[in-house]
């Protein structure tokens, strides 16, 4: 009888694991509600303007009676890449590979130079001039020396990828590197840190946000450079990339099929930077201020 307390006491501690679990259920069913709002109030304005730009252009085309060679309906150009759809397919892969293998090897390059530039300034101010000129020349005119060395196909097209996309990363990495700050810089000068230990452990660190902003300009231009390739040292056939189907739906004035093929190549690039996107939550998410408010 002495002990009736404990039986109080579990009761007490019932209550508060129900009271608790009730809080979390609630905290967790206002966090999905949020997440659906966000998520509504990002898809719902721009889905508004596609279908008000879309419905405006198929009621004017066929108001004004345009013919399907000079401006084709939206319609004209669903009807078109379900015709073609098999071979719009194999182009989109083809160009998607080349983008891949450019952009890969532009970020590979471009952070592997950044950082051997960061690391010696002498070798910054002699080197950086050069990438900057390289980035400065038209690609149109190298690209046939491009085809001349490496031949016409997938290797002059992926090196013209990669050129366009090779300075965003190079300029950003070596920004990013160079902005690390100066006393935490010092305080691993301190501790007898080598410079090899201070650029993996600070200033690669300190630079992802940076590095990360350089993707996310690359990964468009590599599509960019991988049709702008197609079209200079593409391959014709049945593996032609999204270039040559624009050039080939172009000289047999296939309108609706070339506007099918340029909104594939948009779609592609939309599809790079979303993946680089969920990329740099991946990484700065739980430290940087750019993805912390997002």
């Amino acid at each position: 009888m002495a002990k009736q307390w404990v039986p109080a006491a579990a009761d007490s501690g019932r209550r508060l694991d129900t009271k608790t679990n009730s809080g979390s259920s609630v905290r967790n069913s206002q966090k999905t509600e949020n997440i659906l709002l966000k998520t509504f109030r990002s898809v719902f304005p721009p889905f508004v303007v596609f279908l008000i730009v879309v419905g405006g252009w198929e009621l004017v085309a066929r108001a004004a009676d345009i013919k399907p060679y000079l401006l084709p309906k939206p319609t004209d150009i669903v009807k078109a890449a379900a015709d073609n759809w098999s071979n719009l397919m194999v182009s989109v892969g083809t160009t998607v590979s080349e983008a891949v293998f450019g952009f890969l090897a532009s970020v590979v390059l471009g952070v592997v130079l950044a950082v051997l530039l960061a690391m010696n300034k002498m070798i910054e101010k002699s080197v950086y001039p050069y990438a900057i000129i390289l980035q400065t020349i038209p690609i149109v005119a190298i690209a046939p020396i491009i085809v001349i060395w490496f031949g016409a196909g997938l290797n002059a097209i992926v090196i013209i990828s990669f050129l366009i996309s090779f300075f965003p990363i190079l300029s950003n990495t070596l920004i990013g590197l160079n902005s690390t700050d100066q006393n935490m810089k010092n305080l691993f000068y301190l501790y007898n840190a080598t410079k090899l230990q201070t650029i993996i452990r600070l200033r690669i660190p300190a630079a992802l946000p940076y590095i990360v902003a350089g993707l996310k300009i690359s990964c468009s231009m590599s599509v960019i450079g991988a049709i702008v390739g197609e079209y200079i040292a593409g391959i014709g056939g049945g593996k032609g990339g999204l270039g040559y189907a624009i050039t080939v739906a172009s000289t047999r004035l296939q309108t609706a099929y070339l506007f099918a093929c340029g909104l594939s190549a948009a779609v592609l690039g939309i599809v790079f930077f979303l993946l680089i996107n969920q990329l740099s939550k991946w990484l700065l998410s739980s430290w940087h201020e750019s993805e912390m408010r997002n």
